[in-house]
């Protein structure tokens, strides 16, 4: 019976460290970011290296199930100075540029 419970106990080390090697692999490897992806239109371009994006997007009414259209404006950091009034901008979130602006523009 001793020879079984140490090959058991030697079996059940080796596992533990196998796991303990699998875990540090996994602190080394970088964390995936999923940032926010909107398609808009350009509202204003006044600002410098800053443009205002209106965001429309359909909605239903949970009672009467009409649908209805919803836009929000966005503050969207254009670094080139690019895109115009009424250009259709594609923008993600990034990190805080300024008080009102967390969105940058994919070129």
């Amino acid at each position: 019976m001793s020879t079984k419970d140490s090959t058991k106990k030697s079996s059940v080390a080796k596992k533990t460290s196998v796991k303990k090697a699998v875990v540090k692999n996994v602190k080394e490897a970088k964390p995936v970011v999923i940032r926010k992806r909107f398609e808009g239109v350009v509202v204003s371009d006044a600002m410098d290296k800053t443009i205002i994006a209106r965001v429309d997007r359909v909605k239903v009414h949970s009672k009467y199930l009409k649908r209805f259209s919803v836009s929000k404006k966005y503050k969207v950091h254009d670094e080139k100075n690019k895109f115009k009034t009424d250009d259709k901008v594609i923008f993600v979130e990034c990190r805080p540029l300024s008080k009102g602006k967390r969105w940058r523009v994919i070129y």
